[in-house]
């Protein structure tokens, strides 16, 4: 640990990473079919409130839930943070919002952004191991639902308006937002808006790594142009613009709401893999006749990359109480989704810049834009046959989804895939005992179709090139795969004593190959890879077991979870080896990017997490002093490593509140990873030390004042995500000081 830290936070390791709220038993976990409050469900959960998140610095989901045991980020630049549930991630995490799936195109690109509105929302769920398939749309990781009142459930009772700005100093950023609530005629009104701007993040000095198969002269030639990009990652900026209106109508029958979530984004890519390409290609030539190409990277560094979201989301949502015999409610919902994301590239044009990308002229940066969309159709119902010995419900649930990707970098054809759900979840109470059961078929159909290119002899190789975006002898192999799988899960707790609860889950959970395994086919710069996919891939297997054991007495609290999934037909991307490269003829090197192909081999991931702590009465107010850890490793049936594994990590943490003041330091002890996958590198250790700093202010009968100062990474530590396949291109931004304030009238 760093020394200059290590004296404030040694107290703390011997106690706990979170502190227990009075009021933390009343929270409800609206992902859960059984809906169970959170002091009667003893699953691994955790639960972020709106509150928490609106007094810190806004980020990316994965960096906002980053310092969760059991929870990383693996990130792509600011903007970009792509939640890990021990050691799992993708499409083996669903994101969710108010129990339904967010479908945007974060599962096929490491660079794009998920498709959440953190602004005004009630709470953060988060659902870890196999409880995730007794909530909605449980996967093998598990599930993040994003929970907010847009459409009201129950009448509001009084008019609510919250104004809030916010300033970094990482990125020159700044944001405004404003939501109301009101209940006018009887209708319940919702309405959230937030208006972000970030620039390019500063990082410490050192963060930028330069080529180090540059020659010497070229090192020098560019040594003052590298000397003013350590301060700072281009195109590392963030712009998003959100907008949720619901209204709905509540009363002893039930409730029936329509909502409109509107998300638009903009943010710079800091790295491509063509950048990759370019250097690769400049190292196979040598002497002065090749100058141009090797030059040919540096055209990018003077070229913007970005994408551009762009999404309409409409949600009909309700529930009828029957309150007959045999069934006591039903929920019902319908989501239309349209999502796009457009990739680009321009020019720079910013002053100061010793870029001259005039020089090249337009001819030279002729990728057009790639548009990738997903059109989907969602809708369900749940029926509650609750009585009074068990609550028990059946949900059923149909998906219908159209994705595509269009453009000069397109890597898949579109594909179709329609989903059916039949689940059945079940809580009671048998003897001493608390059994949750859960139970889920599901079927689904993948189509999807893969092109091959004839082959051309030399003399129509040059007729081909200019005809090639008609490919008029391109052919085509078309598919439409069919899946069942069948899962289950089983959660049972006991109270051992007053001060001890023990908690055991395991479950069998089945997922299909998503359609980017399936029919990948092209080179994918945002990994600098050539993916390709598998149509005779099957479907995973996770047999998984946790057991959780948990203390509290006076003050006095503690918890201990260890954890083994094996997951059969693990789908993982095999890169190519480099001595397998090596042995390509010239024109076979991929255009310099790393060729990698989805297999399946049966996995194993085992792990723990750990967290002890105390809550110290100091004058008026509370002292909790923490610690915490988590651990994850993976390995694949011939004792190789899994790519890409989250390090362990200590959390240390104080925190103080009184009276309207809450203090918080907390310290993330990331260890070095060193159990590495095929071509990965060792990557180092780290501290990030975080202050948080919150105070509110009271006037008049139900108006207040929150002030938020905040501070991340206040050692300016260099860092980098193991997990993210650019951590070498793209490190963690440097110092970040800020200040929020959000007023409510």
């Amino acid at each position: 640990m760093n020394p200059r830290i290590y004296a404030p936070v040694l107290v703390s390791a011997l106690l706990s990473v979170n502190a227990i709220a009075n009021e933390i038993e009343e929270v409800i976990v609206t992902s859960s079919l059984i809906d169970q409050t959170l002091s009667d469900i003893e699953n691994p959960l955790h639960v972020v409130s709106g509150e928490d998140l609106s007094t810190n610095a806004s980020q990316s989901l994965g960096e906002s839930l980053d310092g969760l045991l059991g929870v990383s980020s693996s990130d792509y630049g600011s903007g970009v943070g792509q939640p890990i549930i021990r050691g799992m991630s993708g499409n083996r995490v669903k994101i969710l919002n108010n129990g339904m799936v967010v479908r945007d195109v974060g599962g096929i690109g490491a660079d794009h952004v998920n498709d959440v509105d953190l602004n005004n929302i009630q709470q953060i769920e988060i659902v870890r191991g196999p409880s995730s398939l007794l909530y909605a749309n449980g996967t093998i990781g598990g599930i993040i639902n994003i929970v907010d009142s847009t459409i009201a459930r129950e009448d509001f009772t009084d008019s609510e308006l919250k104004l809030g700005l916010e300033a970094q100093s990482v990125n020159d950023g700044d944001s405004h937002n404003l939501s109301y609530q009101n209940n006018l005629g009887g209708l319940n009104f919702s309405f959230a808006y937030k208006d972000s701007q970030f620039d390019n993040f500063d990082v410490p000095t050192g963060a930028i790594l330069h080529g180090e198969d540059h020659d010497d002269e070229h090192e020098d030639e560019h040594e003052d142009e590298h000397e003013e990009e350590v301060g700072f990652l281009s195109n590392s900026d963030f712009e998003n613009n959100a907008l949720r209106l619901g209204v709905s109508k509540a009363g002893d029958w039930g409730y029936f709401g329509v909502s409109v979530n509107s998300v638009e984004s903009i943010y710079g890519i800091p790295f491509h893999g063509d950048e990759h390409g370019d250097e690769h290609e400049g190292d196979e030539h040598e002497g002065d006749e090749h100058e141009g190409e090797e030059h040919e990277g540096e055209e990018h560094e003077g070229e913007r990359i970005f994408s551009t979201t762009d999404s309409e989301v409409v949600n009909v949502e309700g529930a009828y109480i029957v309150s007959n015999s045999w069934l006591k409610k039903v929920n019902y919902f319908i989501r239309d989704t349209d999502y796009s994301l457009t990739e680009q590239h321009a020019e720079e044009e910013h002053e100061g810049e010793e870029h001259e990308g005039e020089e090249h002229g337009d001819e030279d940066h002729a990728e057009g834009p790639t548009v990738f969309s997903n059109e989907s159709r969602e809708y369900g119902a749940i029926f509650d046959l609750s009585n009074d010995d068990l609550l028990q419900k059946i949900s059923l649930n149909f998906v219908d989804e159209d994705m595509s990707i269009l453009g000069e970098e397109a890597f898949m054809n579109p594909t179709a895939s329609e989903e059916m759900t039949l689940g059945y979840y079940l809580s009671k109470q048998v003897d001493s005992f608390h059994l949750d059961l859960g139970i889920r078929h599901d079927r689904t159909r993948r189509k999807g179709s893969i092109s091959h290119e004839e082959e051309h002899d030399e003399h129509e190789e040059e007729d081909h090139y200019e005809h090639e975006e008609e490919h008029p002898n391109e052919e085509m192999d078309y598919f439409s795969k069919d899946y069942n799988a069948t899962s289950f899960a089983m959660s049972l707790s006991k109270d051992l004593n007053e001060n001890v609860d023990l908690n055991v889950s395991a479950g069998m959970v089945e997922r299909t190959p998503s359609a980017m395994e399936l029919f990948m086919n092209g080179a994918h710069l945002a990994t600098g890879r050539l993916e390709i996919g598998n149509t005779d891939l099957e479907s995973e297997r996770s047999t998984n077991f946790d057991a959780t054991l948990s203390y509290e007495h006076e003050g006095i609290f503690g918890t201990v979870t260890l954890f083994k999934n094996d997951v059969a037909n693990y789908i993982y991307l095999q890169d190519e080896t480099a001595e397998v490269h090596e042995e390509h003829d010239d024109e076979d090197d991929h255009g310099g990017l790393i060729k990698a192909n989805y297999l399946q081999q049966n996995a194993q991931f085992i792990g723990y997490e750990l967290e002890m702590g105390t809550v110290l009465e100091l004058g008026n107010g509370d002292l909790t002093l923490s610690f915490g850890r988590d651990s994850v490793a993976g390995e694949f049936r011939d004792d190789s490593n899994i790519s890409r594994m989250t390090p362990d990590r200590n959390i240390y943490g104080i925190s103080y509140a009184q009276n309207g003041l809450e203090l918080k330091l907390d310290l993330k002890d990331v260890g070095s990873q060193r159990d590495l996958g095929t071509n990965e590198t060792v990557t180092s250790g780290f501290n990030m030390l975080n202050f948080n700093a919150v105070k509110t202010f009271t006037f008049g009968k139900k108006q207040t004042a929150r002030v938020s100062f905040f501070a991340k990474n206040l050692l300016d530590e260099v860092a980098r995500n193991h997990s993210s396949f650019v951590k070498d291109e793209v490190p963690l931004p440097g110092r970040n000081i800020g200040i929020k304030l959000q007023v409510t009238l």
